[in-house]
């Protein structure tokens, strides 16, 4: 039977940089990996160009981390944003910000960040298998070893799990680490998708599927009268629903309720403005039917809509509305309200939420408070943020906690990329 000082089981970010910091530290490292490739995921975040940080402060980090934020407090001191940055621009990849703090690749293509933790777990000296871990072995409360599903075994007392969640699990990410971790008595939170597109009144949305809103301002609302979740930017209209950038980052703030959307079409100009608008493009088109008079205003799949949702008879001439019934298209401008049935199914979520239990983790370490020398890194535990590179700063932040890199920074490894 093999040993090793430290077995990590997963091959994404947050294993692959957690197994190749440990053997940088000079311990004998073992990465089992289930795929066929290291990084499957990685290679497809950010539409596949690697969102792969945000460059902002730790108080900012915190406030776009709706669970577990507290808990990672620690993890983001040690290893933040920057270090995330100086550490791949050690690696010979050059990095580009971009709105709202989030970091890229200069190429534009997350295989370059896959490909620089490779050649950095190589020259570490990490050891690679393939294979699907089916148990950790443990002994009087402490890890002995792993067994793979082809009945093989490794000794180690130390295990980091870095499975990932049950996004996407055509990468890998089927939930194993999971059912490993509540084998061993951890408690597992419900799992349910998050930065997941949502299904929402599919007969009226299917009508603008395609249609792509920018610089939209979209508020998300419970029975409540503060939003959930408000934001500018852009969003997606599809055959089941909404998705795009906006709806993703609100199904991170939605939970077990009754939601709608309320989209303002024309955030840039305030009811009076919009009323001007309005009024010049009537007189242009007074002549017109009203299903002819939108064509400035709105794009032509949303026009048909924006006519039923108005009440207008769409063979109204121009010239015969009122202003009692203008007044009424400004709110439909300003308020385009979208009941939201539900999230997608959890397959097509780009993260999980949910995971092991923070209260059974050590946050400074990331080590079990049921096992010794078992660790967790990414999104195996139950901690999610919302989009701009957040979620793998948390994988890298975690990752490099249960390496345990020592405390006063990057060190040694910082200053001599792969």
């Amino acid at each position: 039977m093999m040993e090793y000082d430290i077995i990590v089981i997963g091959g994404g970010a947050a294993g692959m940089l957690a197994s190749a910091v440990s053997a940088e530290r000079g311990k004998r490292v073992l990465l089992i990996e289930r795929n066929d490739r290291l990084g499957k995921k990685l290679r497809i975040t950010g539409k596949g160009r690697c969102n792969l940080t945000n460059d902002c402060d730790q108080s900012e980090i915190l406030a776009n981390i709706p669970t577990g934020g507290r808990f990672l407090q620690g993890a983001f001191a040690k290893f933040g944003p920057r270090d995330v940055m100086e550490l791949f621009e050690s690696f010979g990849v050059p990095l580009k910000t971009e709105r709202g703090g989030r970091v890229f690749p200069q190429s534009d293509n997350a295989a370059d960040i896959v490909d620089a933790l490779g050649r950095y777990m190589q020259k570490s000296g990490v050891t690679q298998k393939r294979g699907r871990v089916m148990k950790i072995t443990t002994e009087n409360g402490r890890v002995t070893g792993v067994a793979t599903q082809s009945d093989e075994e490794f000794k180690s007392g130390t295990v980091i799990l870095a499975t990932g969640g049950v996004s996407y699990p055509a990468t890998g990410s089927t939930g194993d680490g999971h059912d490993m971790a509540r084998k061993l008595g951890h408690t597992v939170t419900p799992l349910r998708g998050s930065l997941v597109p949502l299904e929402a009144e599919p007969e009226l949305c299917s009508r603008m599927q395609g249609l792509t809103l920018k610089n939209v301002r979209l508020s998300v609302y419970d029975d409540g009268k503060k939003p959930a979740f408000t934001d500018f930017g852009e969003l997606l209209f599809t055959h089941f629903g909404i998705s795009g950038p906006l709806m993703l980052s609100a199904s991170a703030h939605m939970r077990d309720k009754k939601y709608y959307a309320m989209i303002d079409l024309k955030p840039a100009l305030d009811e009076k403005k919009l009323d001007l608008r309005i009024l010049r493009d009537f007189e242009k088109y007074a002549n017109r039917d009203f299903a002819n008079a939108l064509g400035d205003l709105l794009n032509r799949l949303m026009i048909p809509v924006f006519i039923e949702k108005s009440g207008i008879p769409p063979d109204t001439k121009v010239h015969s509305i009122n202003r009692q019934q203008r007044l009424g298209l400004v709110k439909l401008f300003k308020e385009f309200r979208i009941e939201i049935d539900q999230p997608r199914p959890i397959s097509e979520a780009i993260i999980t939420s949910g995971g092991v239990d923070l209260r059974e983790i050590n946050p400074k370490t990331m080590e079990s408070k049921l096992i010794e020398g078992l660790y967790f890194a990414g999104e195996i535990i139950d901690a999610d943020a919302y989009t701009g590179g957040f979620n793998l700063q948390i994988a890298w932040s975690t990752a490099h906690a249960a390496a345990g890199v020592a405390s006063g920074g990057l060190g040694a490894f910082l200053k001599k990329g792969p």
